[in-house]
């Protein structure tokens, strides 16, 4: 043991993060130089046994599954049916189109489980419709970035997938609690966008009626056909999970079957687009994995070389109490999605945290669905902010930063609002797996 290295560690990845070193590469760096000093010549034995715990752990071969259920839903045709049917009856209400897309990410997201997918598919259409009609561009901005943030919290998420294997937690659990946390989300962004419209109607003015006009019948025909297949798709994959009828993984395989035979039915697949999903597939998985497994070797060496102990003891020594502890783990969570992606957060955060939150008699599951609604904020928080930067990869010329950045705040502090609503009631995490999965 060598807690003084250990305490370096930190330091030393922050400082390559900021050199503009990847993520995953810093956490290999500072792993090996650090079990380098703890371990000497005997280091790579040290460090070969995250890589086959990872490699080995069947949960997480449900990701690629999950991505590839998102990349085929994403060139499907159903997001673009989906949001004009929502924009047909959204439309006329105040903010109408920003809550359509609220409502479209919701839905995209129970679908398929991975924000980046999430947000660039709603963003592609909600832009040039709200753009169409004047719409505030920091609101603009902010809706799309939030939107597309609920794909942290909303099941099925990769987020809670590699959250449940890290924190060896049952992955159904995590998605019963995430249900109700992921409602108030959409609520309280829902209930922003409606009170900004009402006190300043030309930030989102109402869609004119002769834009949406249609008979009723055509309307309900159009609706239909562009709600069964999420909604469908989204029981196959939650309802064979809850219902304890399939694994996680098991799950994953029909979510992703169920986006095949969709994109097939609505005669949307071809070759190429098979090509570019499984191309997209590959990138996203190895991305994910390589973080994964560049986490693991940083926090077993961490743990080994005292890091563990050092944390324990530390809130210990402080005192806090329960309250206190849950506290100060979310601030450094929220502080540290100012720099880092949330997969880094997870692996690096949970396992430390993990000892300390069971010795304190914390809740798992009521923390984890904190831990999770704080790393939703990173999404949005800069400088990393991953949702400013899919937004900024297909928005025009004259939506820029100052108007993304200006416009999240309000969503930040919504999600911070949900923060508070769990701190206050954690039935609102611990009740749904009670009765959903016997917790």
């Amino acid at each position: 043991m060598n807690p003084s290295v250990a305490i370096g560690m930190f330091p030393a990845l922050f400082a390559l993060v900021f050199l503009g070193i990847p993520v995953s590469l810093s956490l290999l760096i500072v792993a090996a130089g650090a079990g380098a000093i703890v371990f000497g010549s005997s280091v790579l034995v040290q460090l070969y046994g995250p890589i086959l715990s990872t490699s080995s752990n069947f949960v997480l071969a449900s990701i690629p599954l999950f991505v590839f259920m998102g990349a085929v839903l994403e060139r499907s045709g159903i997001a673009a049916r989906l949001f004009q049917a929502l924009q047909l009856w959204m439309g006329r209400l105040p903010g109408g189109l920003a809550i359509a897309t609220i409502a479209m990410c919701s839905v995209f997201a129970a679908a398929s489980g991975v924000v980046g997918a999430v947000e660039v598919v709603v963003g592609m259409m909600a832009l040039p419709a709200m753009a169409k009609y004047s719409y505030d561009r920091g609101l603009v901005a902010g809706t799309i970035c939030a939107g597309g943030s609920l794909g942290t919290v909303i099941p099925p998420s990769v987020v809670v997938v590699v959250y449940a294997s890290i924190a060896q937690m049952s992955i159904g659990q995590l998605f019963a609690a995430s249900i109700i946390p992921g409602l108030l989300m959409v609520l309280f962004f829902l209930g922003y966008i409606l009170i900004r419209a009402l006190l300043r109607p030309s930030d989102a003015p109402r869609v004119p009626v002769e834009d949406i006009a249609m008979p009723l019948g055509e309307k309900l025909l159009i609706t239909l056909k562009a709600l069964v297949p999420p909604v469908l798709l989204i029981v196959a994959v939650l309802g064979s999970l809850l219902g304890g009828i399939a694994s996680p993984t098991e799950a994953a395989a029909v979510g992703a079957f169920g986006a095949v035979a969709l994109a097939v039915f609505f005669r949307e697949l071809s070759v190429q687009t098979l090509k570019e999903a499984l191309a997209v597939t590959v990138r996203i998985t190895a991305m994910i994995m390589m973080i994964v497994v560049g986490g693991t070797m940083f926090t077993s060496i961490f743990a080994v070389a005292g890091g563990g102990l050092l944390v324990g003891s530390l809130a210990k020594g402080l005192g806090l109490g329960p309250y206190g502890l849950i506290a100060l783990f979310l601030f450094i969570v929220f502080i540290a999605g100012f720099v880092l992606d949330w997969i880094s957060i997870v692996l690096i955060c949970v396992p430390i945290f993990a000892p300390a939150v069971k010795a304190a008699g914390i809740d798992p599951v009521w923390f984890a669905m904190m831990v999770l609604v704080v790393i939703q904020t990173s999404y949005l928080t800069p400088p990393m902010a991953p949702s400013i930067f899919y937004l900024k990869s297909i928005a025009p010329p004259d939506l820029t930063y100052g108007h993304m950045y200006k416009g999240v705040i309000p969503f930040v502090l919504m999600q911070l609002l949900v923060l508070v609503v769990l701190l206050l009631v954690p039935e609102a995490a611990t009740w749904l797996p009670s009765l959903m999965v016997g917790l």
